[in-house]
């Protein structure tokens, strides 16, 4: 699952300034912040311009922004939400909390304009559990009985003996999902409080919504829930809907009652106007036009995906020009990264998500790789190591971020060599949180082979290539898992934190030996949101039509050919560390 990253920038934190003057005097200091100087340059234009607001729930903050039908981030605003941590493993939000966050982000965006030119609304979320009593109201999934905690969180890991037991049935609908169930996905989740809590909980609920699902619901009244949802994340087939004998063999026979009114009859494609639109109530909520068209949402990283993948590549002499959207993968890249191509037909690809049919795109089947820790791996080798207070300071002194300063370290260390053959001796195996793409093992472990005994800044900016070359290594070994399948792929589109840094980024390239388009907007899985309410109000004909005039390329990163042979090798090794591990695994085992 993905979760964002977000720089300072376009923030409201330079709005007030003080500023220390002679004398000990202070005065005020204005500085617009950059959603004031956009609106500022769309305000001429406001009588013809048409916006969408998209809304996109993480896993700690939840932010909002005005798109123009160009694709334009006009205006971007930020809440953070909690986190509750009551155990290990467990990890529980507040459905209320979030929905006031919501409130708060969207308000803010659309401030100062014309309320009858915004034409609709989209949601994405994290895929965690909310769960509401037969009167929608919250109800605890913790055995402290703390109502307002009414999410499970998609990186809970709580649910761990009860998906082993779900994926033992090796029951058919498992076949689209790699064959084996994620302990971040939901009947996991909802055994796990059948067992847990039958009294105070699963006796007493109403609804068990996906979280993207929970919110268009309170938009909009209806408990519809969007396909993406229900097949990404519930065993939902576009063409078979439940199966019965699923839900009967796990235990939850339960659900398959009332035509699963619990857990949705009522599915809508991404992007298809859900009721009647905003709600009176919710209207005032998010300081909206009451009525406007609110679309059937998405999966967070799925919305960044839509947000990237249907770009118009026409003039940039890509691979993927002249050739079908199936050419291209989009990575959304943050805490987590996801790995998203598409087919016509349905592909299975073995410890790959999916095919999920009309889950991001509609009329496509969609594959959905993954790595469980992208950007919390780097951060955690780099302030985990001796030398992180030096390069803090460094850092500091030049007003850099820490990785940009890691950057210009390695530019000064290479000498004659390519910056990426500093690690000659230097491997890293990644899976320092388990492997969810394409090995799908929980249990493997991170393993670094080459370590010295130098503590200095040198040693810390080669470890952070080393896992930078380790997570892109990762990447190939799902989009070779998924080509040898029958995906045809030769364009990376990426988007999210870690693509804003350029050395991610251009190792990517040389490793997969694929061209990297960055998008013009650097918050893609907004303006994925925003593409959804796009096509709620009927403003586009196509989710396929609105992905192309919205999306916009930015930067495009070549790789560079001539350091292959140097990748194939680190690849090869790559390979090696993980077949060692379970040769380590298989000794230790008779102990």
């Amino acid at each position: 699952m993905y979760a964002h990253q977000t720089p300072s920038i376009g923030k409201n934190s330079l709005r007030d300034n003080t500023v220390m003057g002679e004398g000990s005097q202070t005065f005020s200091l204005r500085i617009p912040s950059l959603p004031e100087v956009l609106l500022k340059m769309h305000s001429k234009k406001q009588t013809s311009v048409k916006y969408y607001v998209g809304i996109d729930v993480g896993s700690a903050s939840v932010r909002a922004a005005l798109v123009d039908e160009f694709g334009t981030v006009v205006a971007h605003a930020e809440q953070p939400i909690q986190i509750w941590e009551p155990q290990p493993d467990h990890y529980e939000q507040s459905s209320a909390d979030i929905w006031a966050a919501c409130c708060t982000v969207t308000k803010k965006v659309v401030c100062g304009i014309d309320a009858s030119r915004i034409r609709g609304v989209g949601f994405d979320a994290t895929c965690s559990l909310v769960v509401v009593d037969k009167q929608f109201q919250p109800l605890a999934v913790n055995s402290e009985g703390q109502n307002y905690r009414n999410v499970i969180m998609w990186m809970d890991h709580r649910a761990v003996s009860q998906v082993d037991r779900i994926n033992a049935t090796k029951h058919r609908v498992l076949s689209y999902v790699g064959g084996v169930m994620s302990v971040e996905m939901q009947p996991p989740k909802l055994l796990w409080i059948k067992e847990n809590l039958q009294e105070s909980c699963w006796e007493k609920a109403g609804y068990f919504f996906d979280l993207p699902d929970f919110l268009s619901w309170k938009a909009t009244g209806v408990t519809a829930r969007s396909l993406c949802t229900l097949v990404c994340k519930w065993t939902y087939t576009s063409d078979g809907g439940w199966d019965d004998s699923f839900w009967n063999i796990i235990g939850l026979e339960d659900l398959v009652k009332d035509k699963y009114k619990k857990i949705g009859n009522h599915v809508l494609s991404p992007g298809e106007s859900v009721g009647k639109g905003l709600t009176p109530e919710a209207a005032k909520d998010l300081g909206l036009p009451e009525g406007i068209a609110v679309a059937a949402s998405l999966i967070d990283a799925h919305a960044g995906g839509l947000g990237v993948i249907g770009a118009d590549v026409k003039g940039h002499n890509l691979p993927c020009e002249n050739q079908p959207i199936t050419s291209r993968v989009a990575m959304i890249c943050g805490t987590s990264s996801c790995h998203m191509g598409v087919s016509e037909t349905p592909i299975f690809v073995p410890g790959v998500w999916g095919p999920y049919f009309s889950a991001m795109v509609p009329g496509l089947w969609l594959n959905e790789g993954g790595q469980s820790a992208t950007g919390k791996l780097i951060e955690h080798v780099v302030r985990g190591h001796v030398a992180f207070p030096e390069l803090q300071s460094k850092a500091a002194a030049r007003a850099q971020s820490i990785y940009t300063y890691l950057n210009s370290h390695l530019d000064l260390i290479k000498k004659s060599l390519p910056v990426g053959f500093l690690t000659v001796d230097l491997h890293v195996w990644p899976d320092f949180h388990g492997n969810r793409s394409p090995l799908t093992d929980l249990t493997l472990k991170g393993m670094v082979v080459g370590l010295t005994l130098s503590r200095g800044l040198d040693e810390l900016a080669l470890i952070y290539l080393a896992t930078i070359q380790a997570i892109a290594l990762g990447t190939r070994h799902i989009l070779e898992t998924m080509q040898a399948a029958g995906h045809h792929l030769n364009t990376l589109f990426l988007c999210g934190g870690l693509s804003k840094n350029p050395l991610f980024v251009q190792m990517h390239a040389d490793i997969t030996g694929k061209p990297v388009v960055l998008s013009k907007e650097v918050e893609s899985v907004l303006v994925g949101a925003a593409i959804l309410g796009a096509c709620a109000s009927g403003d586009f004909a196509s989710i396929q039509e609105a992905m192309a005039k919205m999306g916009k390329i930015g930067r495009v990163v070549q790789p560079n050919h001539e350091h292959k042979r140097f990748y194939d090798k680190k690849y090869e090794v790559f390979l090696k560390l993980v077949e060692h591990q379970r040769e380590y695994r298989a000794i230790m085992k008779g102990f």
